[in-house]
């Protein structure tokens, strides 16, 4: 059994914009979502869920065009039907569409969907734009271009209709606490360095021509998506985790007292919070005081001159230990996460201290 690899592309931003929608999708908008372990990038086709093991396939083609025509669709089917007919075996074939004309559907409100919900008028049109595209392209073969086959292809497809913004997928894939939500930019930014980190992997390695004889070979080129943007993600979601213990309008006075515009800004919402509750650590205030008074800058400043930045560090590694065990039921990768920050913001907070400007700060 073999595959060779054939038909990569490089993308245009809009076509870079459909693909990372569609892998937000494949991430967080399935059923079986919690299945997919790897994404690899441009190596089968434009996007291709993997498990764990490698040996289950979500294939999927993607195209941004807002009303392309049913013989239009076909001809970007032409991707998907190439994996059908080859060696390897994919449990699922997906189109992800910027959108669809008016004669496509007989249900309109579908917007996930099998060819059942293809008008009688549409699949013949349909049907004759895979089968010319699959006539111009060398790698399929003139013999598999055959009805019984496309028949059971087609029979196979799942048609996925864009509806959200750039917005909406960050959203449900971060799993954003409701009451406290960034800003419209904010979350387009954050959609657009997921995006980055996806096109990047395009120019990992050349992979046009390559022959795998097993999936999971795929993941030796480096086209694969479990780190960088996993761990982008993995951190937003930790940082709301640790932002919904406390109740929403608290959380909003520290940011206002920060940055009154702090909705349209790029800083980390989590980062103010803690060091907000690193303040009241080194302090032994509760958390509930929000304003501090001068004699508590003044206490802290003393602190830093007196203390070295490593004991203040074992100190605060200490607090966070029992303040995780105590509210967050002990979870150790939130631990883990929030311990890495704690040497940066206390260098902070000795700059402050050192230029008594700690009150810009906490």
């Amino acid at each position: 059994m073999a595959y060779t690899v054939k038909s990569s592309e490089r993308l245009r931003p809009s076509a870079a914009d459909t693909e990372t929608k569609a892998l937000l999708y494949l991430m967080n908008f399935r059923d079986d979502s919690d299945e997919i372990f790897f994404f690899v990038v441009d190596f089968f086709n434009d996007l291709t869920g993997m498990n764990k093991m490698g040996d289950k396939l979500w294939d999927l083609q993607s195209k941004g065009d807002k009303q392309p025509s049913p013989y239009i669709i076909g001809t970007e089917l032409v991707t998907l039907y190439k994996n059908f007919v080859s060696e390897f075996e994919f449990a699922y074939y997906i189109i992800f569409l910027g959108g669809v004309s008016s004669s496509l559907r007989i249900d309109d409100t579908l917007t996930r969907f099998g060819i059942d919900n293809i008008k009688s008028t549409a699949k013949p049109k349909l049907i004759n734009g895979l089968r010319d595209e699959c006539k111009k392209k060398t790698y399929i073969d003139d013999n598999d271009i055959d009805d019984t086959k496309i028949d059971q292809f087609l029979k196979k497809v799942y048609f996925v209709i864009d509806d959200q913004s750039k917005s909406e997928y960050v959203k449900k894939i971060i799993k954003l606490n409701p009451t406290i939500i960034p800003s419209e930019d904010t979350l387009v930014a954050i959609f657009n360095e997921i995006r980055d980190a996806q096109s990047g992997k395009k120019n990992a390695s050349v992979v046009e021509g390559v022959t795998l004889v097993a999936p999971d070979e795929a993941l030796n080129y480096g086209r694969h998506l479990i780190d960088k943007i996993f761990e982008f993600i993995k951190s937003i979601g930790l940082e709301q985790k640790f932002l919904k213990l406390f109740p929403a309008g608290y959380v909003i006075n520290i940011l206002s007292k920060d940055n009154r515009n702090w909705q349209e800004s790029m800083d980390n919402i989590c980062e103010i919070v803690f060091i907000h509750v690193i303040g009241h650590i080194i302090l032994g205030k509760s958390l509930t005081v929000i304003e501090l008074e001068e004699d508590d800058y003044s206490y802290m400043q003393k602190i830093f001159k007196q203390a070295t930045l490593e004991d203040i560090k074992k100190q605060l590694t200490t607090a966070l230990e029992i303040f995780i065990k105590n509210y967050y039921e002990n979870d150790r990768e939130l631990l883990n996460y929030l311990s890495g920050a704690i040497s940066g913001i206390v260098v902070r907070l000795k700059n402050a201290a050192d230029n008594k400007v700690l009150g810009n700060i906490i």
